[in-house]
């Protein structure tokens, strides 16, 4: 389904997701951030800096309460919210994201608290003129319930399922060639970044990384782990107990595979017990471990850990090193 939205139909749709979801928007925030923020039915801000904050925290939140164990011996079970949650303001990347997150979570024994919060949630897209000063961002295509395709005055809005396709269909058709012609300029956005991923990736898969290179990049590593945190394929967390005056509360939390303690075993042991065995295995498993797996890269290039990073090892700075240290060996 394709329809195009003038300024006041945006709005006009805007509200009638907020009747039936809790409708989360881009906006700049006062600390220069911008964030999703609950829609107010007045304010927001399509066009600006990517989200920092990852998309899939929503559903994979930093702390995530599993169980309160009270002192009279019940256990209490947090449920989901009844009025599920919509998403807009989501890149390609960062719907790619998601989509890689709802597999990795879906796979038995599937992870029914990721799922649950998932389930039901309402994904709108927006790509064209929506980057930092209206830079074209491509389209996605796919991983949404709805894209909003920024054209300036108008929006072509593109219905990817059947909640998305309900939420549209009082809208006016849009011209198909248009449509069309959106996909080309995407097309003619450079992907040399997704070649360099791929030169990288094939570097590593041939083993043609020495350990000389882990040991500079590791040295640069201070193990604050905010690229693990700020990534929206990551997904590995641990379990803490919390004792309260009601009870113990026992809740999972992200963790970071640069984080000395990520793989210590009770005995002491470590297998990845250097920083050098760390870091490698950060790269090393998105772009050789989940390719195996998947059949693609666990990085979809949202550049969140190349901006977080204080010592710029994120993974794309990482990956042009790789290729302009042993590009030749291909």
């Amino acid at each position: 389904m394709l329809k195009t939205l003038t300024a006041q139909d945006l709005f006009r749709l805007l509200d009638r997701v907020s009747r039936d979801y809790n409708l989360l928007v881009p906006r700049n925030l006062d600390d220069g951030t911008r964030g999703l923020v609950k829609w107010d039915g007045q304010q927001l801000d399509f066009c600006g800096d990517p989200l920092q904050r990852k998309p899939t925290s929503h559903f994979f939140p930093q702390t995530d309460l599993l169980v309160q164990l009270l002192k009279d011996g019940t256990a209490s079970v947090p449920r989901k919210t009844p009025e599920p949650l919509a998403l807009l303001g989501l890149c390609r990347e960062d719907l790619q994201g998601i989509a890689f997150c709802d597999r990795f979570f879906s796979v038995p024994p599937a992870d029914d608290i990721y799922l649950d919060k998932r389930r039901g949630a309402l994904l709108i897209g927006l790509t064209g003129q929506a980057g930092p000063e209206g830079e074209f961002l491509p389209l996605a295509g796919q991983d949404c319930d709805i894209e909003l395709i920024a054209e300036k005055p108008t929006w072509t809005a593109v219905a990817y399922s059947e909640p998305g396709a309900h939420l549209l269909e009082e809208f006016p058709d849009a011209d198909p060639q248009g449509f069309e012609r959106l996909w080309e300029r995407s097309a003619e956005i450079t992907v040399a970044r997704q070649e360099k991923l791929a030169q990288a990736a094939q570097l590593l898969q041939r083993e043609l990384v020495t350990d000389d290179f882990w040991e500079e990049i590791a040295a640069r590593c201070i193990r604050c782990g905010g690229c693990n945190f700020v990534c929206p394929t990551c997904t590995c967390f641990c379990v803490q107990d919390r004792q309260g005056s009601h009870g113990t509360e026992r809740s999972r939390i992200w963790d970071s595979c640069q984080l000395d303690a990520f793989m210590r075993e009770a005995g002491g042991h470590n297998p990845l017990g250097t920083a050098l065995l760390r870091t490698r295995r950060r790269i090393h498993h998105k772009l050789v471990d989940d390719p195996q797996r998947w059949g693609e890269p666990g990085c979809v290039l949202c550049g969140r850990c190349d901006r977080a990073c204080p010592t710029g090892i994120g993974m794309y700075s990482v990956c042009d090193a790789i290729v302009s240290r042993f590009g030749e060996r291909l």
